[in-house]
C-alpha cells in the first residue's frame, strides 16, 4: 500500500507542474477538514466534499462547488450506523478504516481511493481528473483497470459486461426500441465493478440527466457524471457480488411481498373490452385448463381515456364484472396513466384544481401536455398533498374490486416526443425543483403514490406495475421492460435486462411475453417465450391491438398444450417461488441471477453466448435459447447439474450440447439443491393437496435453503405472522428439515422427500427410525394425464425418482442415508 501512495502523489505532483496553463476545475487541494462523528467534511480550493461512514461496508462521497444542499434524497432510506472507524492523518494524506474497507483521502490535489481489508485497491479516482466540473456538469472519473468488467445500471440494453459503452440515465417514452437502444424507459444510476479477485459497487445518487462511461472511446478511465447538482456517490463494498447487491439494496430500500396472485400467470391485451369479451375470454381459460391469476384492462375501459371513470356502454357494470372474475379465482388489474384531462366537470381534474396538486411553469400557470385523452395535467408527486390525492381517487376502483394498478406514460410521456421543457417546475417537498431534477422520478413517485394508497384503502398487498422507475421503486412496485418486439433478438434481450435489474435491486420484474409489438409472433416463438417466461418474477403475455391476440390457445393445439404445460408447472412451483421473493424481500437479492453473480471469477459465465443464463431462485438454471435452434450449447458452473426435466445428470464446469425442441426449455437443477412444489392448481390461491413435495437433487456440495409461508394476500405478514423452514444438506448423506418457525401454520400437513440421484438406495433413516423409499416415475412438465379430453400429444419426459413420506410436524427432522 505504501509504494501505491507514492506512486500516486509523484503523479499528482508531476500533472500540477505540466497542468499549470490549464485551468483546475477539480476539487482541488484541501484547505481545512472537520469531523462529526463520522462524517468528515473538506473544504477545498475549489469546493467541499463530505464523507460519511455509513456502514462498515458503505462510504458516501458528497461533493459541491458551493455550499451543501440540504440533504435529501427519494432513493436512499438507509441511515448511518454507528461502527468503529479508524483515521489517521498526515500532511498529505488521511486514512479512514473499517473493519471492512480503507478510504485513502490524498491532500493536494483531494482524490479518493478505496481499499479492502487486506489493502487490495478496489477502487481509485483518476489522479489527474478526480471529480470535476464543465460548468453545472459534475463527473468524477476512475481508473480503469485493464481487466475490469462492470455490470448493472438497470434496465440498460446490450451485454451483460458494460465495458467499451457509455449510457444515458434520462426516462424516455420508446415504443419498439432496438435491442441496443439508449436510454429507455428507467433509470438505476448503480453499477458494479470487477477487476483481479475483486469486486465494489458504486451508486450515484442524482436524478438529473446523467451519463456513465464505462471505458467507452477512451482506454484510461470509466467516468459517471450529472447534468448538474452535487456529485453525491456510496462507495460498496462487500467482497462478492451478491453482499454489494445486498448492501445497495439496504440503501435504496427493499421490496414489500406481494400478493401470491402476482406471482401467477396474468394475461393482457390492449384492449379487451367489452365486458361479455373480458368474462368470456376468462370463462375460455378455466374450461381450457390453463391456469390464470390476473387480466388486465388496458386504455379502452376509460370513458374517453379519463382515469379514474368507466366507459358507461363498453363497462356498464363493473362490480359484477370484477366478482364475477373474483368468482373464478381471478383478480383485476388496470392501467392508470398520470394525464389528468383538462375538462371542465370532471370531477379528477376539478379536485385537483382545487386542492392545486398539478405541476406547473414559473409563472404559476398548469403544465398542459397532451396524451389518450387529449390536453392534459400532470399531479406533481413530488407533492405530499398529489401523492395523496392520487391514492385517495383510486377509492371507487378499490369499492369495485380492483387489485392491480398498471402505471403506464410515466416518463412522463405527451405527443411530440415527451420534449417538456426544462422550466417546469417541481414542489420537491417544499423545496422546488427543476423538470430536469424531477423528471427521472416521476415514475417512481407515482408507482409510489398509487402503491401507499390503494395499500391503505384495500387493507392488504395491492399489485403495483410500472414502465418508468429510479432507485428505489422496488419498495412500491414491479416493472416490466415496456413496449417490445415480437423478435427472437428482443426475446433475448429481455432475459439480459431482467437479470441486470435483479442486479440493481429490482427483483420483481419481466416482460411482454411473445412481444407487445411491430409483428406478430410466430407460434415457435411464443411457445419458447412462455416457456422462459414461465421462470421470471412477473409472468404476463401482453400484446398491441394492431396484431393478432395472443391468448396461449391462439397459436394452435400444440403450442396450447405446450403453454399449458409450462403455466402449470408455474403453479407446482409456487411454493419454491413464493420463498425466492421472500429471500428477495429480505436480503434485495434477485429472484432472477446473473451466473456472474455466484461465479464472478469464472471467465466462461461472462461470455456473450452465455450471458443470458440465470439462476431462478437458489437452485434452476435457465438457458434461455431462440426457437428457431433444437440443439443448442449451455454452459454449466461447477457441481453437479441435473436435467430438470428428464433427471440425467452431469458434472459442472463444462460447456455442453443439448436438445432444446420447441417444447422443451434446457432447464437444470443443481446438485445439493431442495426445490418445493405442490400439486397443480388453476390460481394461486386455489388449495393445493396437503402434501408439499420437496425435491432434493443429490450432490456432494451442501446448502442450506429457507422455506416460507404467509397467507400470501394479508398485511399480517408485516407485524410478524409467517413461517420459515430451513433445509440443509450437509455435503454427504444427511438431510435435516429444521423446526418451523412462526406463527403462521403451514398450508401443508405432509411433506413428501421426492430424491433424484439416488440410484439404488431403497431405505433411509428419519430421526433415527428405518424407512423405505418408494420408487416412481414421475413427469414433472406434462400437465394432463393421456386420457385427458384436452391433452395435446407431446414428448414425454420421465424421470423414475425414490419417494420418502416423512409427514410434516413442525419439529426437526433428519433424515440419513
Amino acid at each position: 500500500m505504501k509504494y501505491f501512495n507514492l506512486i500516486l502523489l509523484l503523479t499528482l505532483a508531476a500533472f500540477t507542474v505540466a497542468g499549470q496553463e490549464y485551468p483546475d476545475n477539480s476539487l482541488g487541494n484541501l484547505k481545512k477538514q472537520s469531523r462529526n462523528a463520522n462524517s468528515f467534511l473538506l473544504t477545498t480550493t475549489n469546493g467541499n466534499a463530505q464523507v460519511t461512514v455509513m456502514t462498515p461496508e458503505i462510504i458516501r462521497i458528497r461533493i459541491s462547488k458551493a455550499a451543501f444542499a440540504e440533504d435529501f434524497s427519494y432513493s436512499v432510506v438507509g441511515k448511518a450506523q454507528a461502527c468503529k472507524v479508524q483515521v489517521t492523518d498526515s500532511k498529505v494524506q488521511m486514512v479512514i478504516t473499517t473493519d471492512s474497507l480503507q478510504l485513502t483521502i490524498t491532500k493536494a490535489p483531494v482524490r479518493f481511493t478505496l481499499s479492502n481489508s487486506k489493502g487490495e485497491i478496489l477502487n481509485m479516482d483518476d489522479p489527474s481528473f478526480g471529480t470535476n466540473w464543465v460548468g453545472e456538469e459534475v463527473t468524477t472519473y476512475k481508473k480503469l483497470f485493464p481487466d475490469e468488467k462492470f455490470i448493472g445500471l438497470g434496465e440498460k440494453t446490450g451485454n451483460l459486461n458494460r465495458r467499451g459503452e457509455g449510457y444515458m440515465n434520462w426516462n424516455s417514452d420508446t415504443p419498439g426500441y432496438t435491442v441496443n437502444q439508449d436510454p429507455i424507459y428507467a433509470s438505476f444510476p448503480f453499477y458494479i465493478g470487477i477487476h483481479g479477485n475483486v469486486s465494489y459497487g458504486i451508486f450515484m445518487d442524482n436524478s438529473h440527466r446523467s451519463n456513465f462511461n464505462f471505458g467507452a472511446s477512451n482506454d484510461r478511465f470509466s467516468s459517471f457524471s450529472a447534468d448538474a447538482g452535487a456529485m453525491d456517490y456510496y462507495l460498496i463494498n462487500g467482497n462478492s457480488i451478491s453482499r454489494i447487491i445486498e448492501n445497495y439494496s439496504w440503501l435504496t430500500g427493499r421490496m414489500p411481498m406481494p400478493p401470491i396472485w402476482g406471482l401467477g400467470f396474468q394475461q393482457s391485451r390492449w384492449s379487451y373490452f367489452p365486458e361479455s369479451e373480458v368474462l368470456n375470454l376468462a370463462k375460455s381459460f378455466r374450461s381450457k385448463k390453463m391456469p390464470l391469476d390476473v387480466l388486465y384492462l388496458d386504455i379502452h375501459y376509460m370513458d374517453a381515456y379519463k382515469i379514474f371513470t368507466w366507459h358507461p356502454e363498453r363497462f356498464t357494470q363493473p362490480k359484477a364484472m370484477i366478482d364475477q372474475l373474483k368468482g373464478m379465482g381471478m383478480h383485476t388489474a388496470v392501467i392508470v396513466d398520470p394525464g389528468i384531462k383538462v375538462e371542465k366537470g370532471y370531477a379528477a381534474y376539478e379536485d385537483g384544481l382545487n386542492k392545486d396538486i398539478f405541476l406547473k411553469y414559473p409563472d404559476g400557470s398548469k403544465y398542459t401536455a397532451q396524451v389518450w385523452p387529449g390536453w392534459c395535467n400532470f399531479p406533481d408527486f413530488t407533492m405530499p398533498a398529489a401523492r395523496k390525492w392520487w391514492g385517495d381517487n383510486f377509492k371507487s376502483n378499490v369499492d369495485n374490486g380492483l387489485e392491480g394498478f398498471w402505471n403506464d406514460m410515466n416518463e412522463v410521456a405527451s405527443w411530440g416526443g415527451g420534449k417538456t421543457s426544462s422550466i417546469v417546475r417541481f414542489n420537491w417537498e417544499g423545496k422546488g425543483a427543476s423538470y430536469r431534477q424531477g423528471k427521472n422520478l416521476y415514475g417512481m413517485l407515482m408507482a409510489r403514490s398509487s402503491y401507499e394508497g390503494t395499500k391503505s384503502l384495500m387493507n392488504r398487498r395491492p399489485l403495483i406495475l410500472t414502465r418508468a422507475a429510479f432507485s428505489g421503486a422496488q419498495r412500491y412496485t414491479a416493472i416490466w421492460t415496456g413496449d417490445n418486439v415480437a423478435s427472437e433478438e428482443h426475446m433475448m434481450l429481455g432475459c439480459r435486462l431482467v437479470n441486470s435489474l435483479g442486479i440493481t435491486g429490482m427483483p420483481f420484474c419481466g416482460t411482454d411475453i411473445g412481444g407487445f409489438m411491430t409483428d406478430d409472433a410466430t407460434a415457435s416463438l411464443f411457445c419458447r417465450w412462455l416457456s422462459i417466461g414461465s421462470f421470471s418474477p412477473f409472468f404476463r403475455v401482453h400484446k398491441h391491438y394492431d396484431f393478432k391476440s395472443s391468448e396461449p390457445w391462439s397459436y394452435g393445439p400444440f403450442v396450447e398444450g405446450y403453454a399449458r404445460n409450462y403455466i402449470t408447472l408455474r403453479y407446482k412451483l409456487l411454493p419454491y417461488t413464493y420463498s425466492a421473493f421472500y429471500n428477495a424481500h429480505a436480503t434485495g437479492l434477485p429472484i432472477n441471477s446473473s451466473l456472474v453473480i455466484n461465479n464472478t471469477f469464472d471467465e466462461k459465465c461472462w461470455y456473450t453466448a452465455y450471458q443470458q443464463q440465470y439462476m431462478f431462485g437458489p437452485s434452476l438454471l435457465i438457458a434461455p435459447v431462440e426457437s428457431t435452434k433444437e440443439l443448442t450449447k449451455v454452459y454449466l458452473p461447477e457441481g453437479t447439474w441435473y436435467d430438470f426435466f428428464s433427471g440425467k445428470k452431469y458434472d459442472g464446469k463444462q460447456e455442453i450440447m443439448v436438445e432444446c425442441p420447441i417444447d422443451k426449455l434446457p432447464v437444470f437443477a443443481k446438485g445439493g439443491s431442495f426445490i418445493p412444489m405442490q400439486t397443480a392448481v388453476q390460481y394461486s390461491l386455489q388449495k393445493a393437496s396437503d402434501t408439499l413435495y420437496v425435491h432434493f437433487y443429490n450432490g456432494s456440495e451442501g446448502s442450506t435453503y429457507l422455506y416460507y409461508e404467509d397467507d400470501g394476500v394479508s398485511l399480517e405478514n408485516e407485524s410478524g405472522k409467517f413461517m420459515t423452514r430451513t433445509f440443509s444438506f450437509n455435503g454427504k448423506k444427511e438431510i435435516i428439515i429444521g423446526k418451523a418457525e412462526g406463527s403462521f401454520s403451514s398450508k401443508f400437513s405432509k411433506i413428501c422427500l421426492v430424491l433424484h440421484g439416488f440410484g439404488e438406495i431403497s431405505k433411509m433413516t428419519v430421526n433415527g427410525k428405518t424407512e423405505s423409499c418408494k420408487e416412481q416415475t414421475i413427469d414433472i412438465l406434462t400437465a394432463l394425464s393421456d386420457n385427458d379430453p384436452l391433452y395435446t400429444w407431446a414428448r414425454k419426459y420421465p424421470e423414475t425418482v425414490k419417494m420418502l413420506n416423512i409427514g410434516n410436524a413442525g419439529s426437526e427432522i433428519k433424515i440419513s442415508w
